[in-house]
């Protein structure tokens, strides 16, 4: 069975939705890896008390979140793939081929230091009602030392209500997320969707592949 390594911020009063569903999915054969561990820069956090309950292993990252201190982790889980799901954290050091990251809003535009969560549906909403955008996305990436910029392999469109608010948007995008990612991770895992790590033109999605553009 491949190894999934998972990254997950959260909060001190919840988080750690996603990677409650990979966790899940990986049992119900959605997702054909065992998670061998959750990362999270907060202790006592929403991803920690998920962890307790899902029986996969916790491990805490504290700042300064280096080069040195992701590599740690590789080396200790050896892990297939890493996933980002809700970290927050530039990454350093990581194999760009065999790390990505879920977003929740059209990259590369609303993407980038700071745009995370609740930043990137009031930014979404804002250009809706400039009449500039009329839906915002769940995007799938791989990961480079540069926030949000890697290749994206996955980009599901979300319409904007025009009743919406940011928080009504991010729910109908969490439910987004939450139904793809695991599949999306899978089709990772399994090489049907790679790129070289360099090239932005060598990111291989091949027809069977479900993918919105």
């Amino acid at each position: 069975m491949k190894r999934i390594l998972v990254f997950a911020s959260g909060s001190r009063e919840g988080g750690g939705s996603g990677f409650q569903e990979l966790v899940e999915n990986s049992r119900t054969g959605v997702l054909q890896a065992d998670i061998v561990a959750v990362v999270s820069n907060v202790r006592g956090g929403g991803v920690e008390r998920r962890a307790e309950k899902l029986g996969v292993k916790f491990v805490h990252m504290p700042a300064p979140w280096s080069v040195d201190q992701y590599q740690l982790l590789v080396d200790a889980f050896q892990p297939d793939l890493v996933a980002l799901s809700g970290w927050l954290k530039l990454v350093r050091g990581l194999d760009p081929k065999k790390t990505i990251n879920i977003h929740p809003g059209p990259l590369y535009k609303y993407g980038g230091p700071g745009m995370y969560g609740h930043h990137v549906h009031e930014a979404v909403m804002a250009t809706f009602h400039q009449g500039e955008l009329t839906a915002s996305a769940v995007c799938m990436h791989f990961v480079t030392e540069e926030f949000d910029r890697g290749p994206v392999f996955f980009h599901y469109p979300v319409l904007i209500r025009d009743d919406d608010t940011p928080d009504s948007l991010a729910k109908r995008v969490n439910e987004v997320e939450r139904a793809w990612q695991s599949h999306m991770t899978n089709m990772v895992l399994q090489g049907l969707i790679s790129w070289d790590g360099v090239n932005p033109a060598s990111l291989i999605v091949p027809p069977r592949c479900v993918l919105f553009r």
